[in-house]
């Protein structure tokens, strides 16, 4: 047995594990799932400490932009095959990721929103989970690592997106759907809405004249 197929295959009481069904089990029932438990706390959060009379529309922009970085990489993950240009856009969505969500907490801080223990200890999680989600693809197909660190060279399709050999079956790409509309689509879609609501509660409250009373002023 070759060094690849012993590191393939681990030994336990008698019974062998293949490393790579299991690690893409790891993704596909226990990593992505799981995304979705501090995504819906994180809202929570957010209603708590009533978002819409502090940072309003503009934080939940942010969060908006956030999950389109995680998303698009993660909607082409489950279509199409792992290769140089599909592990650069999953690079570069993680780390744009991460820069968008230093901006997400300085806007809510300087908003004077309160950013709580329990919210900073549930952003640990959201932030963390791309980057154990990108370092477990890379160990699963390390040969399009290397591909990518050679630029690509000899692989006709390392720059264009091919669709998978093996689709994932259509009902578990029905449940992701349904997990995404119910936690992610449809919390964070109201929370947008009652943010510019309240916006314009508070800009039809204005007194009239008072803008320009303000400008006089300055």
């Amino acid at each position: 047995m070759s060094r690849r197929d012993r590191a393939a295959r681990i030994g336990s009481y008698g019974a062998t594990v293949n490393v790579g069904e299991v690690t893409t089990r790891y993704l596909m029932y226990g990593l992505l799932p799981s995304w979705f438990v501090p995504g819906l706390a994180d809202w929570v959060m957010h209603r708590r400490t009533r978002i819409e009379d502090t940072a309003g529309a503009r934080e939940s922009l942010i969060h908006a932009l956030m999950m389109t970085e995680v998303g698009v990489p993660l909607a082409l993950t489950l279509r199409y095959e792992v290769n140089p240009l599909l592990l650069c856009v999953q690079l570069v969505g993680t780390e744009v990721h991460e820069a968008t969500a230093l901006w997400d907490v300085r806007t809510a801080v300087r908003s004077d929103r309160e950013v709580t223990p329990l919210e900073q200890h549930i952003h640990s999680f959201l932030e963390s989970l791309p980057f154990a989600g990108l370092a477990s693809l890379a160990c699963l197909h390390a040969d399009q690592v290397r591909s990518l660190l050679r630029g690509g060279r000899g692989d006709q399709r390392a720059w264009r997106l091919v669709p998978r050999r093996r689709p994932l079956p259509r009902g578990y790409l029905a449940g992701i759907a349904v997990a995404i509309g119910t936690c992610v689509l449809l919390p964070y879609g109201e929370e947008l809405l009652r943010c510019v609501r309240a916006g314009r509660l508070r800009a039809r409250d204005v007194p009239e004249g008072a803008e320009g009373a303000a400008d006089e002023a300055a």
